[in-house]
Formats: C-alpha cells, structure tokens, sequence
C-alpha cells in the first residue's frame, strides 16, 4: 500500500491518498484506520477531563 499527501483543503487539512493492490483490503485498512483515531480522540478527551478535575 502507498500513502502520500495531496493537495491541502482550504481548512489546512491535508488530503491523502492511498493506492493498494485490492480495493476491499484498501476499505478494510481506512476503517481500521478511522477506528483507531476515534479511540486516540475518545482516550484524549477522557485525560483532558482528568487533568482538569
């Protein structure tokens, strides 16, 4: 699989792109990747409200 940079968004968000031999793996690798930033945003947020207790 290859991952690389495009054109950034207006926001300053950049856009990214992925190339892979099979379109279904391609699927399954983005959602893992989507689940893994929820987790990494949900484990930010829970330290945030214990660092503000």
């Amino acid at each position: 699989m290859s991952f690389s940079f495009t054109n950034p968004k207006p926001n300053n968000e950049p856009s990214f792109s992925f190339t892979g031999p099979n379109p279904a793996d391609l699927d399954e690798q983005l959602q893992a990747i989507a689940d893994m930033a929820h987790e990494i945003l949900r484990l930010v947020a829970e330290v945030r409200g214990q660092i503000s207790n």
